[in-house]
């Protein structure tokens, strides 16, 4: 057996339904599917039953302790040389597993490389809501610094291999012990453990899956906030790790949050001039006066507006309607300001107050 696909669920038997599906229409069949069901009151049971004929198909039930021990779980009981770990709301496409074997045998024999790990990027697929596609987009674009996550523009040299798509020699998975204990952030520390190994890991680009991430904005912002928080404690982990890509969205987030008090400024002289300026004496200074607070407000609104319209142009294009590039507008904000206050937040606890423990927000709604 030369793949392991292992899947850690939690209350998400539809889900897992279409992984399935997609997983029994690939043109390589070297595998093995393992579900692993993290404690779930919705198991998904019934529906790996459905496949046990068209896959070679495993399925565990354990207590629910999150996403990290759980593939762990998952890899304990499996058999092949190579695992990939993928999430319960990815669907492949037909060629993925063999573009996987493609990319392995381009490395191993034309190149004379062999790969101990790598990871793919994720696309949105058509029957995505238009809220999900504008979540994509702001997750892969390189205007949101989603460059870092898997796209040909890459914001960093080195690619870390996140969970949703993500694969490992066995033989390395059990020399650097699997996932840690991080409720968040486990997948990009076993990332940096396999190059602080001398590992080699790459980017597989042809191994993409389809992503379904959260459903909406409120799911989504506290997704990206858990992953501000998590920088930091790896940071804490791995002094280092922290690049200057990690700093842009607390940086777009203080500037946005400067922005807002220079629109506040404006406003107020603007209301004192046009309160001034209805007085006999002080019609001119206060006509002066409002007309500064007026160009302060444009002056503080005009680099977001620019931010906004580059957004709504870029994906209006990409996903060839305008609804998605209003919606992704909302998302990149949500994603940059979302990953900017966690990063923040956990920089001012851990590293300016000096708190040991690692943070964590919204624990008890991980998978919600």
């Amino acid at each position: 057996m030369k793949y392991s696909i292992i899947v850690p669920v939690y209350n998400r038997p539809d889900e897992v339904d279409e992984l399935l599906q997609s997983l029994s229409q690939q043109t390589l069949k070297d595998m093995e599917v393992i579900i692993v069901e993290d404690g779930s009151s919705q198991p998904c049971e019934d529906v790996v039953r459905r496949y046990a004929g068209k896959l070679q198909l495993r399925y565990h039930t354990k207590p629910n302790s999150g996403p990290g021990p759980t593939r762990n779980y998952g890899a304990e009981h499996s058999q092949g040389d190579y695992l990939i770990f993928l999430d319960s709301d990815c669907v492949l496409p037909p060629g993925f597993l063999q573009a996987v074997e493609d990319e392995l045998s381009t490395f191993n024999f034309q190149l004379s490389t062999e790969i101990d790990a790598w990871g793919g990027p994720d696309r949105a697929h058509e029957s995505f809501t238009p809220v999900q596609k504008a979540i994509s987009y702001s997750m892969t674009s390189f205007l949101t610094t989603g460059g870092i996550r898997g796209g040909k523009k890459q914001m960093d040299k080195k690619f870390y291999p996140r969970s949703f798509n993500m694969g490992i020699r066995r033989s390395l998975y059990r020399q650097l012990g699997g996932f840690s204990s991080m409720r968040f952030g486990e997948d990009i520390d076993l990332s940096i453990r396999i190059y602080e190994s001398g590992a080699n890991c790459r980017l597989f680009p042809e191994a993409w899956v389809w992503h379904k991430r959260r459903t909406d904005f409120k799911k989504f912002f506290k997704q990206v906030h858990n992953s501000g928080i998590a920088r930091i404690n790896l940071m804490k982990r791995h002094p280092g790790s922290l690049k200057l890509v990690h700093l842009l969205p607390a940086v777009f987030t203080t500037c946005v949050f400067l922005l807002f008090l220079l629109f506040l400024t404006g406003l107020v002289f603007t209301v004192m001039g046009l309160w001034v300026g209805f007085t006999a004496t002080g019609c001119n200074m206060g006509l002066v006066v409002a007309f500064f607070g007026a160009a302060l407000m444009l002056l503080s609104l005009l680099p977001l507006l620019l931010f906004s319209l580059l957004i709504f142009a870029d994906s209006s294009i990409r996903n060839k309607s305008t609804k998605i590039g209003a919606l992704s507008i909302w998302a990149s904000f949500i994603q940059l300001i979302g990953y900017g206050t966690g990063f923040l937040r956990a920089w001012w606890l851990r590293c300016v107050l000096g708190r040991n423990e690692e943070l964590q927000a919204f624990k008890n709604n991980f998978y919600k």
